[in-house]
């Protein structure tokens, strides 16, 4: 499906822990340029797809020149975090990545998505944002706020981090063998 934020599409199936179907929707800012993250990306959501809904949503970035200013910056973080928020399924459980956030090892990742599905929690939305991060609104408002590194990576980079997590998650929680 296409809507006015951006793209989204999904694949895989149903994946049931608890009492509760987790959807997990990754709500990203700009698209992925780079063809060897697009490989790993598309790798990762074929891997998913026997254990999950996964969608993903593209949100429009903003062109920032090297020189831009402060200004300038704030404003491009602005309105990507307005198409983010327009681009949110209502309802969702929203987490946040930025390295201010929590760091979580794979099998607490993997205790907060089946904790999350037990409670019943029908939707699980991860915010990745682009060059300069996420909106310090869109930070605040999130249920959860998630470090993947203290490392800093390009945003395209942490989508294909994210996806490897969620995918080693379900592996753990499955009890299923997977390279450490």
């Amino acid at each position: 499906m296409v809507d006015a934020a951006g793209k989204s599409y999904t694949i895989g199936s149903r994946c049931i822990f608890g009492v509760g179907v987790l959807k997990i929707t990754i709500y990203a800012v700009g698209r992925v340029s780079e063809p060897y993250l697009a490989e790993g990306i598309r790798e990762y959501r074929k891997r998913l797809a026997p254990y999950a809904t996964l969608a993903v949503t593209e949100v429009r970035d903003e062109r920032i020149g090297l020189g831009a200013g402060t200004s300038e910056g704030q404003t491009a973080l602005t309105r990507e975090g307005e198409r983010l928020r327009a681009a949110l399924a209502q309802g969702a459980y929203i987490v946040a990545t930025t390295p201010r956030g929590e760091a979580l090892s794979s099998e607490e990742l993997a205790r907060m998505l089946d904790r999350l599905s037990r409670e019943g929690r029908p939707h699980l939305g991860f915010l990745i944002g682009g060059t300069l991060g996420l909106a310090e609104d869109l930070l605040r408002d999130a249920d959860f706020r998630l470090s993947l590194s203290r490392l800093t990576f390009p945003h395209q980079l942490a989508r294909l981090i994210l996806m490897e997590q969620l995918y080693r998650s379900y592996k753990i929680l499955r009890g299923e063998p997977y390279h450490r």
